[in-house]
């Protein structure tokens, strides 16, 4: 009985682990900040693929405690600086790290 017991409670602390994500495991944010930080990827994404300058598949997009990290490649300053605007730009956005390449 006490197995059985210990084997759910595994099970269910890896659920909570896979829904929830690596970083909320590591005491790095809570619950509802990586609900939110979630949230604010999406809308820079979201962002992204409406504006024509910025290629949406070329730059990622990681957000941690409201700040953005924005990765990747741009073709251009302006695609990158377009890039760094746009996420700025986005409601709920503490601050922006743009370590976009430029690479023609």
């Amino acid at each position: 009985m006490k197995i059985a017991t210990a084997l759910v409670a595994v099970a269910a602390t890896f659920s909570l682990v896979q829904i929830t994500g690596c970083a909320v495991a590591r005491d790095q944010q809570t619950v509802g900040a990586y609900v939110d930080d979630a949230a604010i990827t999406t809308r820079v994404k979201a962002r992204f693929a409406e504006d024509k300058t910025v290629s949406a598949t070329s730059i990622s997009v990681e957000t941690l405690n409201g700040t953005v990290q924005l990765s990747g490649f741009a073709k251009s300053n302006a695609e990158k600086s377009t890039a760094e605007n746009l996420a700025k730009a986005t409601p709920g956005v503490k601050g922006v790290r743009n370590d976009i390449v430029v690479r023609p």
